[in-house]
């Protein structure tokens, strides 16, 4: 039986160090510096858990449509509806209350306020 997969989306040095807890657990981790690259590993393999790290799109950076980084991503998922991996997203607290915008149109199944700690993850992990 082949190993779960957790894709982890680190875009920025504030995305918690979860590698030690994946292997221990049992995951195979595929590390992505970008959401575009994530959405091109997915063509390939499907992840039973993504990690994502939200940014809100203050700027004109993302398209009038888009609210985050993660958006693209999402989007791609809804392409697959006989799959649904579980969607963990960790945002600072200056950005918190921008997340309820983002679940408006897509819901992540958590939502963690950095920092966050391995064992904040872990019961995420395996339920």
């Amino acid at each position: 039986m082949s190993k779960p997969v957790v894709f982890s989306v680190i875009e920025a040095p504030t995305h918690p160090k979860l590698s030690d807890l994946y292997n221990e657990l049992g995951y195979n981790e595929l590390q992505f510096s970008s959401v575009r690259k994530a959405i091109s590993a997915l063509k390939k393999q499907k992840p039973d858990i993504i990690t994502a790290e939200f940014f809100y799109a203050f700027s004109t950076n993302y398209s009038s449509n888009y609210i985050s980084n993660l958006d693209s991503l999402l989007i791609t998922l809804q392409k697959y509806p006989d799959y649904q991996p579980k969607i963990i997203v960790f945002v600072s607290k200056q950005e918190q209350e921008y997340v309820s915008k983002l679940a408006i149109r897509y819901l992540p199944d958590h939502v963690l306020i950095l920092p966050v700690t391995a064992e904040q993850v872990r019961p995420l992990l395996v339920s």
